[in-house]
């Protein structure tokens, strides 16, 4: 198919501000039919979940067809959806549940790849329970974290290992299938963190071989909130602190509280958008969502290669995303200039590409860069090739002026 990136531009209102964005790994922009979904749902009758007034079937119908659509999305069971404030909020809840299991002499396995989000959760709970933390290292000059690196690491204590799908940071994509198998065979859990990678690649849970899943709908055009997918038989095994009136069945004993209804219909509406990313697709939304990433991996592939190509002429810069298999996200740091300067400079020019370490604190530190990072470049489903001209129209002119 050819990928319809006018028309795709043209349902994102935010566009006609005229900021190049290239900060979708910290958060995407909303298209039209997210935002008509967030209102249709505030604009109907909306109470707390049940079956007999409308407000109380909208609220329901909402939250059911959320569970199907990230169920969609990830490759997962509806019954093992979950619902949460944001991934760290989940991350945290699931930690502490988890931690209940372990004793003193326990190992949790966490790499310096991971934001923070994916470490200090199970680092925190491993000092409560008594267990012992264990890193694994990535290499820093090829930004590589593999399976090797796990391996070493593990042991027949090992009770849980915890690895990004893919770095906020340098975009680096671990084989997690093998790391997963590796932790199985050590007889530990597989949590992992696809925040950064559901927004490029369609997931699929069994594939992956983790247990557990979290992302965030806004990384993926969607409303502000975490999801956590896992097996509904592995959810049944863990008791979280509840309400005592609160209900005790699977998803819904680990959502605390009232869910936020018109964001899951914003979700849902995003999965529907991005299954719609390839018109000429048919099939189940499922089906239509393979074809759609297929032709989303190809549109930000173009445009990396436009970015490479662009930065490979420019002198004084280093790029520390450099795996072999890593997502459209470019980590940068210049020669005897700020990168918090670029992004200031490029932020005049109606281009938006940050500067930090974005939570990836391990991860920055390992690299050599402490805790200022560099200026990320991250692409979305909206960025065009012109987006990346001025990009690198400001860059030349940040490093030449």
């Amino acid at each position: 198919m050819t990928y319809d990136i006018t028309a795709i531009r043209s349902q994102f209102p935010a566009l006609a501000a005229g900021t190049a964005h290239f900060d979708g790994p910290g958060g995407t922009q909303t298209p039209q039919p997210v935002i008509r979904a967030v209102a249709d749902a505030m604009s109907r009758p909306l109470s707390n979940r049940g079956q007999i007034a409308p407000g109380e079937r909208h609220a329901d119908a909402i939250v059911t067809g959320a569970r199907r659509a990230m169920a969609d999305l990830l490759g997962a069971d509806p019954a093992g959806i979950v619902f949460g404030r944001s991934a760290t909020q989940l991350t945290y809840d699931f930690s502490r549940t988890l931690a209940k299991t372990w004793r003193p002499g326990d190992e949790v396995v966490v790499t310096r790849l991971d934001h923070d989000a994916n470490i200090r959760p199970w680092v925190q709970a491993a000092e409560q329970a008594g267990a012992t933390v264990r890193r694994a290292d990535f290499d820093p000059a090829t930004g590589e974290l593999t399976a090797d690196d796990i391996r070493a690491v593990l042991s027949e204590r090992t009770r849980l290992v915890a690895v990004t799908a893919a770095s906020n940071l340098i975009g680096t994509r671990p084989a997690v299938a093998e790391i997963a198998r590796l932790a199985h065979e050590a007889g530990a859990l597989c949590h992992v963190d696809g925040v950064h990678h559901a927004a490029h690649t369609l997931v699929d849970l069994d594939g992956l071989g983790a247990d557990f899943f979290v992302c965030s709908a806004y990384k993926f055009l969607g409303p502000h909130h975490g999801v956590l997918a896992a097996r509904p038989e592995l959810l049944e095994t863990l008791r979280p602190d509840k309400l005592l009136p609160s209900t005790d069945a699977v998803p819904e004993r680990f959502e605390l509280g009232t869910l936020p209804y018109e964001f899951l219909a914003g979700t849902t509406a995003a999965v529907d958008f991005l299954a719609g990313l390839d018109p000429s697709a048919a099939g189940t939304r499922r089906e239509r969502l393979a074809a759609a990433f297929t032709a989303l991996e190809g549109h930000e592939d173009t445009l990396r290669t436009q970015i490479d190509k662009g930065l490979s002429a420019l002198d004084g810069i280093t790029i520390h995303s450099r795996a072999a298999d890593r997502t459209p996200t470019l980590l940068l740091t210049f020669e005897d200039r700020s990168t918090t300067d670029a992004y200031a400079f490029l932020a005049e020019r109606g281009v938006h590409a940050p500067s930090g370490s974005f939570y990836a604190l391990e991860a920055s530190r390992h690299l050599g860069l402490g805790d200022t990072g560099g200026l990320r470049i991250g692409l979305a489903p909206y960025n065009n090739a012109e987006d990346v001209d001025r990009l690198l129209a400001g860059l030349t002119e940040f490093l030449t002026g």
